[in-house]
């Protein structure tokens, strides 16, 4: 599980983000809340706002009005060397294949390494940067493009019989976009990824009657949870995250209190906390969009590190902690950036 990237080659040149129009009060969930669902819990205390979607917005949309302030700063002739484009949807709208395909086309690319990165939930922009890094390291390809799209919340979590339930009003809709080249300019120190595959199949999909998520019928699928479930991904994330961030900081040499940034996903204010208490990091080093955007999955790491960037919170020479954990915990990683500038 320990694997050092060994290699001050890979740099995250750049990132950006989108994030929906449709800003979404609070209010619009409590008054469809059901009064008989028991499920209560600090993995469900509401953000005030969070973005929803267009109706008939794509993936492929998203990732265009991503990507598109770092076209800007850069200019569209950063796509002619994109070899590796690597996509995280949380839930693809082609059938089987997933977007990615798509998104290459919308942005006028044909990269020899395409892939949708189906596994990874939360923590998959960190997965997708240690699978862009071994691909870069050891080929001829150029660049890398890492995107994350998150379009549940305003799809899923809007279902007239799921909009009631306490987990409706945590998720957000965004998304988010990496770049990452060869170069000592911005570079990735080390990352730390590991699979729990034992947690594998215990975020699950539900409806009422019970169905497979693919076969007609009147219940609408939604995350099942119960209050054992709940507690076991608390405890099993409060763990998982700072051991990955940890694992990071012994092989680079510092302090987690040492750090100057940590940007983890952003499940809820209960996780936020706990993650930099235990890195033993002041709330001002651990920005966060829970209250703005909600829990933007996949899509959380990459859009709060643009919004501290835009900030100016991060200075060039800041050492840049990405952490998260995914699902129910199956998967956990870390990743440290000595940040370049922008």
């Amino acid at each position: 599980m320990d694997e050092l990237m060994n290699t001050g080659t890979v740099s995250l040149a750049d990132v950006s983000s989108y994030l929906p129009k449709n800003r979404v009060a609070a209010d619009y969930f409590v008054r469809y809340a059901d009064p008989d669902d028991a499920i209560s819990s600090a993995m469900f205390k509401a953000p005030p706002f969070r973005r929803h979607l267009a109706p008939g917005e794509t993936p492929a949309d998203m990732a265009e009005q991503a990507i598109a302030p770092m076209l800007e700063r850069r200019g569209h002739q950063l796509l002619d060397e994109v070899d590796i484009l690597i996509v995280h949807t949380q839930m693809p709208e082609t059938f089987i294949v997933g977007n990615g395909g798509e998104i290459a086309a919308r942005l006028g690319i044909t990269p020899e390494w395409l892939i949708d990165l189906h596994n990874g939930g939360c923590a998959a922009f960190i997965h997708a940067m240690k699978l862009a890094g071994q691909l870069l390291v050891n080929s001829d390809a150029r660049s890398a493009l890492i995107v994350t799209v998150q379009n549940a919340a305003g799809q899923v979590f809007t279902q007239e019989q799921v909009r009631g339930k306490p987990q409706a009003a945590i998720p957000g809709d965004g998304a988010g976009v990496g770049l990452l080249v060869k170069s000592d300019d911005s570079p990735i120190l080390d990352i730390e990824t590991r699979h729990l595959p034992e947690f594998a199949g215990q975020m699950t999909v539900v409806a009422d009657p019970p169905r497979k998520y693919w076969e007609a019928g009147e219940g609408q699928i939604h995350v099942g949870f119960t209050e054992s479930k709940i507690a076991k991904v608390l405890a099993r994330g409060n763990r998982i995250v700072p051991e990955a961030a940890h694992a990071v900081c012994g092989r680079i040499g510092v302090r987690s209190d040492e750090l100057d940034l940590l940007v983890t996903n952003q499940p809820n204010r209960a996780f936020l906390r706990n993650w930099r208490d235990a890195l033993q990091l002041p709330v001002e080093k651990h920005p966060d969009t829970f209250d703005e955007c909600g829990n933007l999955f996949a899509a959380g790491i990459p859009v709060t590190f643009d919004q501290a960037v835009q900030a100016g919170r991060v200075p060039a020479g800041s050492l840049v902690m990405f952490a998260g954990f995914a699902h129910a915990g199956d998967f956990a990683a870390a990743a440290a950036v000595r940040w370049g500038g922008r």
